[in-house]
């Protein structure tokens, strides 16, 4: 999987199931989630995450409660970062969980089933902090997955 180009990584990730999983998600909640996927690279997952979460405009979401969840195929890493709205409101012990669940999937081989079973975990606990305000809901963020 070395060296994926980006036709590559959508072959990889089925992008139509990620992105029904985050608009499904995302019904029950005004909080934000996106799916960035990125080719290999040799440094640290976590902090070219972060990137990606400025990048893709994270942080400006109206209650801070956007969720990254950033993976590199190639190399079976990823990073879930969660905005400061929502991380008060899980601690650390959630994103432990959710890193476990996209874990055991990832060491698979099974990066879009892990996918859909986190978005659903993510969106469950935005949901029972954030719940959606209905019709004046809006979502702030693009569901489409990012392959950067």
């Amino acid at each position: 999987m070395m060296g994926m180009s980006r036709r590559s990584l959508r072959k990889v990730v089925d992008q139509a199931r990620v992105v029904a999983a985050i608009r499904a998600a995302e019904r029950a909640t005004s909080g934000e989630i996106r799916v960035s996927v990125a080719p290999f690279f040799w440094g640290d997952v976590e902090k070219t995450g972060g990137k990606a979460f400025r990048r893709l405009g994270m942080e400006h979401t109206a209650d801070r409660n956007g969720v990254l969840i950033f993976l590199v195929p190639s190399r079976k890493r990823f990073a879930i970062l969660g905005d400061t709205g929502i991380h008060e409101k899980v601690g650390q012990a959630f994103w432990h969980d959710a890193s476990a669940c996209l874990s055991s999937h990832f060491h698979r081989g099974a990066f879009t089933e892990g996918l859909v079973e986190v978005v659903r975990m993510v969106g469950d606990r935005l949901a029972a902090h954030f719940p959606s305000a209905g019709d004046a809901d809006r979502n702030e963020l693009s569901d489409d997955v990012d392959f950067h």
